[in-house]
Order: C-alpha cells, then sequence, then structure tokens
C-alpha cells in the first residue's frame, strides 16, 4: 500500500481525491477528512484500504 501523498505524512494511503484544479492524489483517511471539505473534492475508497479507516 502506498503512502499518504501529503508532505511528512507516513500514513498509509486509503482515499483517492479527485480536485478539479490540481492533480488527483491519494492520501491517508486524516487528509482525506480536511480536504475533502473544500469545494469540488470528491474522495474515492481505495480497493482493499479497508484496514486503514481509522
Amino acid at each position: 500500500m502506498a503512502a499518504c501523498a501529503e508532505d511528512g505524512c507516513e500514513r498509509p494511503a486509503a482515499v483517492r481525491l479527485h480536485v478539479p484544479w490540481d492533480a488527483n492524489r491519494e492520501v491517508c483517511t486524516a487528509h482525506a477528512r480536511a480536504l475533502v471539505q473544500q469545494d469540488g473534492i470528491v474522495a474515492e475508497p481505495l480497493s482493499g484500504a479497508g484496514e486503514n479507516w481509522e
């Protein structure tokens, strides 16, 4: 499993964020919770990452 795409984060990625104004990226659940609150960002759970939902 890949690590979170956010700088300095070592947690496993569990969510793919579709960001209309930037590249899509895979992040941990903690970063996904914060980032998905921005208008236009859509979160998609990664297949097989269920154990990483914290």
